[in-house]
């Protein structure tokens, strides 16, 4: 195990280090933030271009059959509502959480990051193109989506429920999987129930999380998933340090009733990076491996 592990702890040493040109001026920006950063944004730009391929497809078919369907309009394109969907995205989730746990969301405290996330949506808009996701691309970068949201859901969100002044709340288990849930999906719910990324004017629509089985979507459950299991592993709350001991006292490891050692916070994080990426590659190979493949994989 520590032949998986020990290569994504050093992973993250380095990737989490302050680069230039950002230290230049102060600013703490890792390589894992700007990395994360442009997926972020050249995913978001994939997910439009996609939607207004669609779009223009429909459009074309219900011409040629002559049904009597009004499609919406396709508008222009601005970079503010682009840009307001990436923000979206990124705090969208810690503006439900954070008055809920009377903290004050990141965005107020510091312009930094909203306005890096801007700068990289600028840069992403004026390539000239973006790859269309494939499973050339989406497999490799599943091992990527793997370290941003374990870093986001291991280290950026427990701290939220586990550093509040109010111990009914730094001790509650229930409240750090519910704040994880909210955080990290509540951005793409909005831009979906608001149609950010539909090449046709804002309206309201079901979100897909909404849609038959939308709740099944990976991104929903790994969130408190992967937080809990961050949580049992180092032992955040009381809870999860009672739940370690009782865990291995089913498996004869131990006694049930000793105390089990936390697990270190680096390593723990590199366990939940190591799962996240088997679900994500699990993910990109069902949705974009050619056909053979997933009759190969279904067969075995």
């Amino acid at each position: 195990m520590s032949l998986l592990v020990s290569p994504v702890v050093e992973l993250y040493r380095l990737a989490l280090q302050p680069v230039a040109p950002f230290t230049w001026f102060g600013l703490s920006l890792s390589t894992l933030d700007v990395v994360a950063a442009v997926r972020l944004c050249v995913a978001l730009r994939q997910i439009r271009e996609k939607l207004w391929r669609d779009h223009v497809e429909k459009t074309k078919t219900v011409r040629s059959d002559k049904e009597s369907v009004i499609l919406p309009e396709i508008e222009e394109r601005s970079f503010v509502r682009d840009a307001a969907a990436v923000l979206l995205v990124v705090y969208g989730g810690e503006a439900v959480s954070c008055p809920a746990l009377a903290i004050p969301p990141s965005f107020m405290l510091s312009g930094v990051v909203p306005a890096f996330y801007t700068a990289v949506q600028a840069a992403v808009d004026r390539l000239p193109a973006v790859p269309i996701p494939a499973y050339e691309n989406e497999v490799p970068l599943a091992a990527l989506d793997a370290l941003t949201r374990a870093y986001l859901l291991c280290n950026l969100i427990p701290p939220m429920v586990t550093a509040h002044a109010n111990p009914a709340i730094n001790s509650n288990p229930w409240t750090l999987l519910i704040t994880s849930f909210m955080t990290a999906n509540a951005g793409f719910f909005f831009t979906n129930m608001f149609s950010f990324f539909q090449p046709y004017a804002l309206r309201l629509t079901t979100p897909t999380e909404f849609l038959p089985y939308g709740w099944t979507t990976t991104d929903i459950w790994c969130a408190p998933l992967i937080t809990g299991l961050y949580a049992f592993l180092t032992h955040a709350q009381p809870f999860w340090a009672d739940a370690h001991s009782v865990a291995l006292g089913w498996l004869g490891q131990t006694s049930g009733a000793e105390r089990i050692a936390a697990v270190n916070p680096e390593t723990a994080r590199a366990v939940c990076a190591l799962v996240l990426a088997g679900l994500f590659t699990t993910r990109a190979v069902k949705n974009f491996a050619p056909a053979k493949v997933q009759l190969k994989t279904k067969v075995q």
